[in-house]
């Protein structure tokens, strides 16, 4: 039988353009990520923006031509500093912008089989539009404005972590979770039986897994009608 080429992935390569490295490499030091980075399943690399900026004041950023409120990212820093980066076979790169398509569970699974993800963290107002014609995508975490990208950047790398072989120990945990199939995750409890008079609900006591599977059918239905009416269908 053929291999896929998710199985041969040993490790997901990660570079982040961005003018607080440190920032982003503080990340890789705790959890399942800060593992994962120590046993080499996936390698980050930062790239500081700041070294490609220009003149003697490395200046990244400037007016935006036609006038408008606040500076933008030029495009020459961030061009010379993407020419800097070792580009693998199977590459994407990203631009984090407000503007941008919305990070989601599916997105995550579609770069998951990507050798490197080079992400460019956006700050200020934005960026000089020219920045797209060297970049496959822009995204955004949601409708809301963040002061720079770097929280975008940290989402990508931990939501596609997970998703490379061996990041987490017990793989089923990949089988049912949250955004599974369209639906939020159903809710789950643990021991005590009770406690503060709350309960655990009698049917995940009762051993009828056939049951409690369709109990968790209907209660993943239900939280995300009330949660996420958006994903209903």
């Amino acid at each position: 039988m053929a291999c896929s080429y998710y199985a041969i992935i040993l490790n997901m390569q990660f570079d982040v353009i961005t003018l607080f490295p440190d920032f982003i490499k503080s990340y890789c030091q705790f959890g399942i990520i800060g593992r994962a980075y120590k046993e080499e399943k996936i390698k980050l690399n930062t790239v500081d923006l700041r070294q490609f900026g220009l003149g003697k004041h490395k200046q990244v950023d400037d007016l935006s031509y036609g006038g408008g409120v606040g500076l933008i990212l030029m495009v020459e820093p961030l061009f010379n500093a993407l020419k800097k980066i070792p580009k693998k076979e199977k590459s994407k790169i990203l631009i984090t912008s407000a503007s941008g398509k919305k990070w989601d569970q599916d997105f995550a699974n579609k770069l998951k089989n990507e050798e490197q993800i080079i992400i460019i963290c956006g700050r200020y107002e934005g960026y000089d539009e020219r920045v797209l014609n060297i970049i496959d995508h822009e995204i955004c975490l949601g409708d809301f404005i963040l002061t720079g990208g770097e929280l975008c950047a940290l989402a990508v790398i931990d939501s596609v972590s997970r998703l490379v072989q061996g990041v987490l120990r017990k793989e089923e945990t990949l089988e049912e979770e949250s955004f599974k199939g369209g639906c939020l995750e159903y809710p789950q409890y643990t021991r005590p039986n009770e406690f503060n008079s709350w309960k655990v609900p009698d049917i995940l006591l009762s051993g009828h897994h056939a049951e409690i599977k369709k109990w968790r059918e209907e209660q993943a239905k239900e939280k995300t009608r009330k949660n996420r009416p958006d994903l209903v269908k």
